[in-house]
């Protein structure tokens, strides 16, 4: 699949020049401007390149460590079901894991129940 590299990167460019930081919390979930990247790196979707993630930790005002989600139903032992997120049944994706500016957060769309997101921490911490 041929990827659009330029197109991605003026919209990056815009998203860089943005001076505000968004205020996050863990375990938020968020629409994020992943964009296009490299090989098997997880992509944004449609046009603007956007995903859905959930907040796993803050490491200051303008980072945090998130993970990417997808609505694939296919079974992986790295996706971790997290139930209706947006009326699409989703998984976190512990692959995926990276380190993103918040000026790349959208706007938040919900809050990970917190049984869940100790599912998901358990099973990053039994990946390390």
């Amino acid at each position: 699949m041929e990827k659009d590299f330029d197109n991605w990167n003026k919209r990056k460019k815009i998203i860089h020049s943005k001076s505000e930081s968004k205020l996050y919390h863990t375990r938020e979930l968020w629409w994020c401007s992943l964009g296009v990247n490299i090989g098997s790196e997880q992509d944004g979707s449609g046009e603007k390149h956007d995903r859905p993630v959930l907040i796993l930790k803050g490491l200051s005002k303008h980072t945090c460590i998130i993970l990417p989600l997808t609505s694939s139903t296919e079974k992986h032992k790295m996706r971790i079901p997290i139930g209706k997120v947006q009326n699409k049944e989703a998984s976190v994706m512990i692959s995926q894991i990276r380190v993103v500016d918040t000026k790349r957060l959208i706007y938040k769309i919900g809050f990970l129940d917190e049984d869940i997101f100790n599912k998901i921490t358990k099973a990053i911490k039994e990946l390390f």
